[in-house]
């Protein structure tokens, strides 16, 4: 099932339409008390929101979803009219999974939406991981080093499953950005390197892990590294 909050009339139709055509389950809403009163009946696999709504705006929707424990990792994709990297950064930091400027394809929509549920799905079927002093566990939304547990956002907690996921292996820049922003957003921007340095300072002994691959972009190493 599949959330979208929109209130153009015609947009909502559309979107809903390509995704029933595609074999997805969609329900539309007008407005954030509709949708937060579907939210108290049943919960969906993903949510498509605008950011620009009459009542409250997405990105406010998006602060209250990742702070319940229930909806914490519910996959959230933005859509806006807005088209500029500093939208995209707050939208992206602020927990949406991907994030898709208007005007856009059905088509494109719909492969983004099965991108972000093929993710999700990748990371909730992970094991555990242990290294050395760091314990990551995908399904529970757990970092610990040394036995304290570190407080991440949901980028750098993404960011680090998905070098755990590929331990040893050296990843571009590009895939790791498609891995953890999406395709649409901005490869010129500093938001890895950020992200990165953030994540291996709150990581303190375990920082260390992270290992940086001159021209290429990053990996994790193992305990030796």
């Amino acid at each position: 099932m599949i959330y979208l909050l929109e209130d153009d009339d015609s947009i909502r139709k559309l979107v809903i339409y390509a995704l029933n055509s595609q074999g997805y389950e969609a329900k539309g809403f007008e407005r954030p008390a509709e949708f937060w009163k579907a939210m108290g009946q049943a919960q969906p696999d993903l949510v498509l929101l605008d950011i620009m709504l009459p009542e409250e705006d997405g990105l406010t929707i998006l602060q209250k979803l990742r702070a319940a424990a229930g909806t914490k990792k519910l996959p959230v994709i933005m859509l806006t009219a807005k088209n500029t990297e500093y939208d995209r950064v707050v939208g992206l930091d602020s927990g949406a999974d991907d994030f898709i400027s208007k005007p856009f394809g059905m088509m494109e929509l719909v492969a983004r939406v099965r991108a972000v549920l093929r993710r999700t799905e990748s990371r909730e079927e992970n094991s555990d991981y242990q290294l050395g002093e760091l314990f990551v566990s995908p399904k529970r939304h757990v970092v610990k080093v040394d036995g304290e547990e570190v407080s991440l956002t949901n980028k750098e907690f993404e960011l680090l499953c998905l070098l755990l996921e590929h331990q040893g292996m050296a990843m571009t820049r590009d895939a790791i950005m498609d891995g953890v922003w999406g395709q649409e957003f901005s490869r010129e921007n500093r938001t890895l390197d950020v992200h990165v340095r953030t994540l291996r300072t709150k990581l303190g002994p375990a920082g260390h892990y992270i290992e940086t691959v001159r021209g290429v972009g990053y990996k994790m190493g193992g305990e030796g590294a």
